[in-house]
């Protein structure tokens, strides 16, 4: 898994946001040519046969190392440094066993039932966690796989924002927070691990299971004795807090059982913190380190932030609040984390350029997405199920609007007068959710209603994010050609919400279905596997010219090439 960053963030103009793709595409090639000539780097979420029998690295290595431990994929999968193995082998050592990454098999017309997962050996007797299978990890009807490299061996689109403050850093982590499953399920696309099909569309759950370090005390299966509480989430997990001092942050949507260690909200109180933020902090703290490095033991330095590091990257939310680092210009951060990879740079582009929208329209228009913050954890649930961008429906707040009139939001990132000839949505103007019950404030809607908008028979009357991104766009200087070539990501989002267009993940499971060695059993064999990759990698070169299905999963305008 390669991590591919711009060198530098990208500038604040709307003509920067047209600079993502072709970075993108150079990323690509830049990768390519650090390769051997038939190696690929190709954006899939997972590589669909990792852990399968047989050889899937070059050069094979056998599964059973000392560090994993594990029966399907060996040591030398991960990254030979360091904090990489010892990562794994803490886990494995704080959990007391294996990793247990479960995922329910796709039952076809062939598939046995109940099914067993055929590639767990329950005879193997190399390591003491062997004995996991014998008892129990392994469940009927599921795929089992047991090591972090299951989980931490995915790929995702990840956007980071800076933010002009502290105060507009923790609104825009509060605002985009509701938004995240909503975002997980239009880029679904895992639907095959261990050279099966699963019933599941996204990788989300998966890495949660394959890096949680919780105890059997923390996760409920023993009393507590040795540990100080149990721990509802894995470390990975979607987030429990909001962290802003906004007036419209009501008590009814925090997590009432949001588990926090008092002594460490004390002590950041003390020092000046707020409350809100000194209980997200807390809670972040309730997890033990799982690597330190010796030489940061040695002497504090009270001048540098590892210590603060290690914890805040080791909790893998879906979102992140990043403080500035010492030493350096850069301010306050928040990142975007639950979306897919895409198979092309033009699918990420899109999506990435979206979130930059979207977020100057919350930040224009004065948007309020708040709903409990348990019911995005329930969303999150949601968005792993099979197609759920289409089946299924997610809770979302049904007035985003503020009582006073916004101030458009320029491309600089300041308020400004409006330019002539444009407009703020006449939406606008209505009137705000009265403060009575909650539940008043959101319900369930097909994603659909929540990009495009409600349909005029809808009780929900909620506007769509993509419209609001438009009326933003409507309400700003911005050149004909620029808002062309941002309407085609719009294209793209709108037609994947409203089912026009696939999602990558019912692409490659209708390239299974109808492949000629497919069984109709949920395998997806070697000769399978080939041919997707191969079929992947022509869509990430563009060459769409003959793939099955390509004007489906991407629309008229994008195929044609090579």
């Amino acid at each position: 898994m390669l991590e591919a960053t711009p060198g530098r963030p990208w500038g604040i103009g709307f003509k920067d946001l047209l600079d993502v793709e072709p970075n993108m595409k150079w990323r690509r090639k830049l990768a390519k040519e650090h390769m051997n000539a038939e190696e690929y780097p190709i954006t899939l979420t997972t590589y669909p046969r990792l852990g399968s029998p047989g050889i899937f690295t070059s050069p094979f290595f056998p599964p059973s190392g000392e560090k994993l431990r594990s029966q399907f994929v060996p040591d030398e999968i991960a990254n030979p440094h360091i904090r990489f193995p010892t990562l794994a082998a803490n886990i494995r050592a704080r959990r007391g066993r294996k990793v247990q990454v479960n995922v329910p098999v796709f039952r076809d017309e062939n598939t046995s039932w109940p099914w067993k997962d055929p590639t767990v050996n329950y005879d193997m007797h190399n390591w003491p966690e062997d004995d996991d299978v014998r008892n129990g990890a392994a469940p009927d009807n599921f795929i089992h796989m047991d090591a972090m490299a299951f989980g931490m061996g995915s790929c995702c689109l990840q956007i980071t924002f800076q933010a002009k403050n502290i105060t507009e850093g923790r609104r825009m982590y509060d605002q985009l927070s509701p938004l995240a499953p909503i975002l997980l399920a239009l880029t679904a696309a895992t639907p095959i691990y261990k050279g099966f099909l699963a019933d599941t569309d996204v990788r989300w759950n998966q890495i949660s299971r394959a890096v949680d370090d919780r105890t059997p005390e923390e996760l409920g299966e023993k009393p507590l004795l040795h540990d100080r509480w149990r721990i509802p989430k894995s470390r990975y997990a979607s987030n429990s807090t909001y962290i802003s001092e906004d007036s419209r942050l009501r008590k009814e949507y925090l997590d009432p059982d949001l588990v926090t260690d008092p002594e460490v909200k004390q002590e950041l109180m003390n020092g000046g913190m707020d409350d809100r933020l000194a209980t997200h902090f807390a809670h972040l703290f309730i997890r033990d380190p799982i690597v330190i490095f010796a030489e940061d033991l040695k002497e504090l330095d009270l001048s540098k932030t590892d210590h603060f590091e290690n914890l805040q990257s080791t909790n893998w939310q879906h979102m992140r609040f990043k403080p500035p680092p010492t030493g350096n210009d850069i301010g306050w951060r928040v990142e975007f984390r639950p979306m897919e990879i895409q198979i092309t740079d033009f699918e990420n582009a899109a999506f990435s350029v979206f979130i930059v929208l979207i977020t100057r329209a919350i930040l224009s228009f004065d948007l309020n997405f708040y709903i409990p913050i348990t019911k995005v954890s329930e969303n999150m649930e949601t968005a792993h199920a099979r197609d759920a961008v289409l089946e299924e429906k997610f809770y979302f707040r049904k007035n985003p609007f503020p009582t006073r009139a916004p101030r458009p939001y320029s491309s600089n990132g300041g308020a400004s007068g409006r330019a002539s000839g444009t407009k703020t949505p006449l939406s606008i103007s209505r009137p705000p959710t009265p403060s009575g019950p909650v539940e008043d404030e959101y319900a369930p809607m097909s994603i659909d209603e929540i990009m495009n908008g409600s349909k005029s028979d809808s009780e929900n009357n909620f506007p769509g994010l993509i419209p609001l991104v438009e009326s933003y766009l409507d309400s700003v200087n911005i050149d004909v050609q620029t808002r062309c070539e941002l309407a085609s990501y719009l294209d793209l989002i709108r037609k994947r919400a409203d089912g026009r267009l696939w999602t990558a993940a019912k692409w490659i499971r209708n390239f299974v279905a109808s492949h000629e060695d497919y069984k109709k059993d949920s395998v997806v064999n070697e000769k399978i596997n080939h041919d997707l990759i191969k079929t992947v990698i022509e869509l990430g070169e563009e060459c769409t010219k003959g793939v099955k299905d390509a004007e489906k999963f991407l629309g008229r305008e994008r195929c044609g090439g090579c």
